[in-house]
């Protein structure tokens, strides 16, 4: 059993949003790709789910993460804005810190578990 643990930061908003490791994911690769679209395709998703996403994490907060130009002679596109670069750097900055402050307790996990335990709907490294 090699695969360390894998943390997942999940936080939720009082207005009932809610700020995860897809969304953080989708502005990453809004920023790389500099395309709704093709950052919905790098995260295997439709065209459609990744703009509803998109959309979402832009109501979410006062200001918008996300800004889309609209096609013509160079195309259309999408990036981050001032207040959405923030954003993915403190989902970035609260992950390291969280898997930092964690480290002792994910390694012990790691050390506890049981070799030949395969979770429900998972099939073992020798199987598959």
């Amino acid at each position: 059993m090699t695969d360390a643990p894998r943390l997942s930061l999940r936080i939720d908003l009082s207005n009932g949003a809610r700020l995860g490791p897809g969304k953080a994911q989708l502005l990453a690769l809004i920023e790389e790709h500099g395309s709704i679209r093709a950052a919905g395709a790098a995260m295997g998703m439709s065209y459609r789910r990744a703009w509803l996403l998109a959309d979402e994490i832009n109501r979410m907060f006062k200001e918008p993460s996300i800004f889309t130009r609209h096609g013509g002679k160079s195309g259309g596109g999408a990036g981050l804005t001032p207040f959405g670069e923030t954003l993915l750097e403190a989902c970035r900055r609260m992950d390291a810190e969280s898997r930092k402050a964690l480290s002792t307790d994910l390694d012990w996990l790691q050390s506890m578990q049981a070799a030949d335990f395969v979770a429900e709907g998972r099939k073992a490294d020798d199987e598959g």
